[in-house]
């Protein structure tokens, strides 16, 4: 009979340790991708403004909402992190719990502000639509997708923090997403500021 290999407690902590070293890292590249990919699609949202018959219209009201909403988001989960290093585990659930509820909030301003447009009469694509529109759409949809993957992560923290995972000693779990969420922030803001200034 075959002798079945057990990883000795050493070589599982030394993997762990890997994996714990490679988490910053691997997200940064993740992000970068991501800032590459909207890069691209703003130059080309300027190209294409340039070449004429380019509509003109003010950004919904609800996007200025939604702004304000996850801008709050970041200042909260900035908290919980803060009171992960204190051991405050109350404080941690809390702080995720709020910036879970900011972002479901801010999708919810961003459907609005979608149908804002759309009574408005201009949509993504069809008869009627025009470049500037689904550029728009297309910009902001893409950023509610990434959100989406930070609206999972923050569960998954939230689930852990409950566990009592997060301490001063380890945060690197609430760290990550933390670095992601702040970045879908600074992105929205990039992207707000970007369609409100470049029409």
């Amino acid at each position: 009979m075959e002798e079945i290999y057990k990883p000795s407690p050493t070589y599982k902590a030394e993997l762990a340790a890997a994996k714990r070293k490679a988490a910053k890292p691997l997200l940064w590249i993740g992000i970068i991708s991501i800032v590459m990919l909207f890069a691209g699609l703003t130059s080309a949202y300027v190209v294409r403004a340039d070449n004429g018959n380019w509509l003109l219209f003010n950004l919904p009201n609800a996007f200025f909402l939604s702004t304000a909403l996850i801008i709050t988001s970041s200042i909260t989960l900035f908290m919980s992190l803060q009171m992960a290093k204190r051991n405050n585990k109350p404080g941690v659930i809390i702080g995720i719990l709020l910036t879970f509820a900011l972002g479901i909030a801010f999708t919810f301003a961003q459907f609005a502000g979608w149908n804002e447009l759309t009574a408005k009469g201009i949509v993504f694509a069809g008869k009627y639509s025009n470049a500037a529109g689904s550029f728009l759409y297309a910009l902001t949809g893409l950023h509610l997708a990434h959100l989406f993957g930070g609206l999972i992560a923050l569960f998954v923290t939230l689930i852990n923090s409950i566990r009592g995972k997060y301490t001063k000693e380890d945060t690197l779990g609430l760290e990550l997403t933390s670095i992601y969420w702040h970045f879908l922030d600074i992105l929205w803001v990039y992207l707000f500021l970007f369609l409100y200034y470049i029409r």
